[in-house]
């Protein structure tokens, strides 16, 4: 079967997980997002490539970071952005998600960027967009449930080319909340699909996938002996809201033994640069030394999203 994200010749259709697509499909995304970051330098604020373009953001949970990168970015490819405020919208009176859908498409919306708390929902949604002939409408996944978050890992493997430059001679830990992150399955599909031979996965077994092992990656334990020697330090936020039962004795705990400091960071390379997705819990998984230090990219991932976003809709216009 094709896959659902590509339509018959191959293009991107939609944007729904990293997994599955092709290693030149990313590497176009990031090759497409390098002039946006170039013209963000130069202070250029709008690109006509989205012109006459309706693109309806819909954010079934709260985000400030990721929904206003894609305001900006869709502003920037001078599109029309339409925010959908779920807490008031008809989705809050008992519609369902694909009746909101069908009422957006009749408004003539071209693209729909959605976060969500079931995993799932964004491939529901392009499939009933295919299956009402809406071929020109394309969705974007802005993360959902436990699942996936697409540009999240896109941008990331942004920042570590624009750092590192070659991928197949680096060794990546991706330390944390493994159990829970959207955002740590599509690092991990991105890192593995771009060709990066080590991966490595670092957390306490209470947060650790019973099976992530499966997807490619060493697993580690121990802070200290996951973390040397390695180039990419890739921290992620305790996901406290989706957390049942008691999974960890307390947040200092967790910090003492997973959060990264100075002396943690001090058993990976020199050069190494620390990631975070955001938003960061300082004291709990990464200390304010380290987030403010000169290993830290953390803001410029911030400006690289607002580019990989407008190079993902740029390439789904057909732009």
């Amino acid at each position: 079967m094709r896959n659902p994200q590509l339509n018959s010749h191959g293009e991107l259709q939609h944007l729904l997980t990293i997994e599955g697509l092709p290693r030149e499909i990313l590497t176009a995304i990031l090759d497409t997002a390098a002039p946006f970051t170039e013209v963000a330098e130069r202070e250029v604020k709008k690109l006509p490539l989205l012109r006459g373009k309706s693109v309806f953001n819909l954010f079934f949970e709260n985000s400030t970071r990721t929904r206003t990168t894609f305001e900006i970015a869709a502003k920037r490819l001078s599109a029309d952005v339409i925010n959908l405020n779920i807490s008031t919208s008809s989705t809050a009176k008992g519609e369902t998600l694909l009746d909101t859908v069908d009422n957006l498409c009749a408004m003539q919306a071209d693209m729909f960027v959605v976060r969500h708390a079931s995993s799932g929902a964004p491939f529901l949604m392009a499939r009933h967009l295919a299956a009402m002939g809406l071929d020109h409408i394309h969705v974007i996944n802005a993360g959902d449930g436990r699942h996936a978050h697409p540009t999240q890992g896109l941008l990331d493997m942004y920042t570590i080319r624009h750092y590192k430059k070659d991928f197949t001679r680096l060794a990546v830990a991706i330390v944390g909340d493994l159990l829970h992150s959207r955002v740590a399955r599509s690092q991990i599909q991105a890192l593995a699909t771009l060709g990066v031979p080590e991966i490595r996965v670092i957390g306490p077994k209470t947060l650790m996938p019973t099976d992530i092992d499966r997807m490619g990656v060493r697993v580690f334990h121990d802070m200290r002996a996951g973390l040397r020697d390695v180039d990419v330090v890739m921290m992620l936020r305790l996901q406290n809201e989706r957390m049942q039962g008691a999974l960890l004795p307390s947040p200092q705990e967790f910090f003492k033994y997973y959060g990264l400091t100075a002396e943690k960071l001090a058993c990976a390379r020199p050069d190494a640069i620390v990631m975070h997705p955001g938003p960061m819990n300082r004291g709990v998984e990464i200390d304010s030394a380290v987030a403010d230090g000169p290993n830290a990219v953390i803001l410029p991932q911030v400006t690289f999203g607002i580019a990989v976003r407008m190079a993902v809709m740029s390439m789904l216009a057909g732009s």
